[in-house]
């Protein structure tokens, strides 16, 4: 991964991050070389073919599964809602139940509430005040019409990781699908959906230095849901429409690169992050850690400075790219669902930044960000 530009210090990879140079070069070749179509029985459709089931299978491998049980989409996005909208027959929405949480993504929690719309009964949990999830809050809520259990891996806005593997062994237990969001902790965490015990996960290929545009569900093998987008018989007949060859080829090159240098990058990331907030912790009076302090991804790093908006605070640090809150939502004033969920008080969930690592950050920006923080909240505390 290149080094950013030195004028310029990005800590915002949980909205989106640089595509891997991996990546660039195999979508550079699809786009100059491979036009085929994959479902054409010539040479050239032949080698797009393997191009996309190559795809496949590094996304298999980095998640676990098997390459039957990887279907890619067009994002994080449609992946949740292929997976929320189809084990539903909304044609008797009634005899439906899905259980999901208050901090999931808004492509989990709006179509829960289009579904809870048509009649579909939607159940859903509150969580602590670091934003995860109780089990035991799960298997209450199940109910003789429970269809899904939707409970996201990693929070986009704290990091919070919620106890999947234990809410797995309930829905098993109650033999209920059951999905997870992983598009924030995929190539940030090890991920493998046995060990999670998971039947249906989605992944986002922007957020692990994949581009835009293309994501994927895995679907648990014998599960069937019905199609988003009815057509031909792509993508095992549950994806209909030609394949991206160019955007899947990026996000297999991407998980590929993930796999590899999965360790390295947790260690040096996370030392990064800790560095980042022993230096603000030490310096910013009143500052709060948002989210749980150890069990949580281990670049994101999201404070709250009391009675300061956290808008007031970017807006006077130019060079410095960073969030106040979900990136789908960040120009919005108002108090993020999820700090909401987890009472945070509006005082302090105004102040909250959200400050999101990634492979181009090394420790000198960590320094100068630091400094950069500390001395515009002393400057707004002194004006």
């Amino acid at each position: 991964m290149q080094k950013q530009d030195k004028t310029f210090i990005y800590l915002d990879h949980n909205a989106t991050t640089p595509i891997d140079p991996a990546a660039v070069e195999v979508m550079t070749r699809c786009i100059r070389d491979e036009f085929g179509n994959p479902s054409s029985a010539y040479p050239l459709g032949l080698r797009a073919k393997e191009i996309v089931d190559t795809a496949r299978q590094y996304v298999a491998s980095l998640i676990g599964c098997k390459r039957s049980e990887v279907v890619f989409t067009s994002g994080g996005s449609e992946s949740n809602n292929m997976a929320l909208k189809g084990l539903i027959d909304l044609r008797e929405p009634s005899k439906y139940h899905i259980i999901t949480s208050a901090v999931e993504h808004p492509s989990v929690l709006n179509p829960s509430l289009y579904l809870m719309e048509l009649g579909v009964g939607v159940t859903i949990l509150p969580v602590d005040c670091y934003g995860r999830v109780s089990p035991d809050d799960v298997e209450k809520a199940i109910t003789p019409e429970t269809c899904l259990v939707s409970i996201m891996l990693a929070n986009n806005e704290t990091g919070t990781l919620n106890p999947v593997k234990e809410i797995s062994r309930i829905t098993r237990r109650y033999n209920i699908p059951f999905h997870t969001d992983a598009a924030q902790a995929i190539g940030k965490i090890a991920v493998n959906v046995k060990e999670l015990g998971v039947d249906l996960l989605s992944i986002a290929g922007h957020k692990l230095y994949g581009p835009k545009g293309v994501g994927a569900l895995f679907i648990r093998e014998g599960l069937t849901l019905t199609p988003l987008i009815h057509g031909a018989g792509q993508e095992f007949g549950k994806r209909a429409g030609t394949e991206n060859v160019i955007l899947t080829a990026g996000l297999g090159a991407a998980c590929g690169v993930a796999k590899q240098r999965l360790q390295q990058d947790i260690a040096a990331i996370k030392a990064l992050r800790d560095r980042l907030q022993e230096l603000l912790f030490k310096d910013i009076k009143g500052i709060i850690l948002n989210g749980h302090p150890e069990e949580r991804l281990p670049n994101t790093l999201n404070i709250s400075v009391p009675n300061i908006e956290g808008a007031m605070i970017l807006e006077g640090l130019p060079s410095l790219a960073a969030s106040t809150g979900a990136a789908c939502h960040d120009r919005s004033v108002r108090l993020s669902h999820v700090l909401s969920a987890m009472n945070v008080p509006p005082e302090a969930g105004m102040g909250a930044l959200r400050l999101s690592l990634g492979r181009g950050n090394d420790m000198h920006q960590i320094d100068e960000v630091a400094k950069l923080l500390i001395n515009r909240v002393k400057e707004i505390r002194g004006s």
